[in-house]
């Protein structure tokens, strides 16, 4: 099993990391206010810890579940904290209207990150395109992006812990499409499906 830091203390920390546990990691939560990271660690139960905002994560993986503002800032206040680390961003940078994305550019704040993150760290989009009520419910597929082969296989082996299948759809610069994928998912919540009670998926056909 993995050990995990959550930068975060939000809902979908909250969710991830109830996951994690059920699946057999451990858990360090880190969040600006202690006493939130605190208050959440005591939640999640079974051994889950608090580390200081800022310091050298326990696990070798960081979740940063953060608003996508927050997470280049986040990183980069981090510094070498987070060296030989891998950084899962899962983040969601929506525009004021939620049918498009904030950034005007063919990027991604996971290529953002990687751009403030210190040598050695490795950086995987993951997780952006599932609704949290869903992650908490259902066993949605999870599609990953990354340059590094090892770091995709880590942040694999965690989804799988969760009981869950990952997809990978290639390198970090497939972050961008991911996070047009968020888009899309909000677009069927408000027309075609009409409900967040789903998540995209993939059907493959017998052989």
């Amino acid at each position: 099993m993995s050990k995990i830091s959550i930068i975060g203390t939000g809902n979908m920390a909250r969710t991830i990391g109830a996951r994690a546990m059920a699946g057999g990691n451990t858990v360090e939560i880190m969040g600006r206010d202690q006493s939130k990271a605190a208050g959440l660690a005591k939640a999640l139960g079974d051994g889950a810890t608090t580390g200081e905002w800022g310091t050298t994560p326990a696990g070798d993986l960081v979740i940063v579940a953060l608003l996508y503002n927050g997470v280049v800032p986040a990183v980069a206040h981090y510094g070498d904290a987070l060296a030989g680390k891998v950084i899962v961003d899962i983040s969601n940078p929506f525009n004021s209207t939620f049918d498009g994305l904030a950034h005007g550019e063919e990027t991604s704040i996971a290529q953002e990150v990687a751009k403030v993150a210190p040598a050695g760290a490795r950086v995987v989009k993951a997780f952006n395109t599932v609704f949290r009520h869903v992650l908490e419910k259902g066993r949605p597929d999870v599609f990953i992006a990354g340059d590094d082969a090892e770091a995709k296989a880590s942040v694999e082996a965690f989804i799988e812990s969760l009981g869950l299948r990952p997809l990978d759809v290639g390198g970090l610069k497939m972050a961008h499409w991911l996070e047009g994928a968020g888009v899309v998912t909000v677009g069927l919540a408000n027309h075609g499906v009409g409900n967040v009670d789903f998540a995209l998926s993939i059907t493959e056909l017998p052989v």
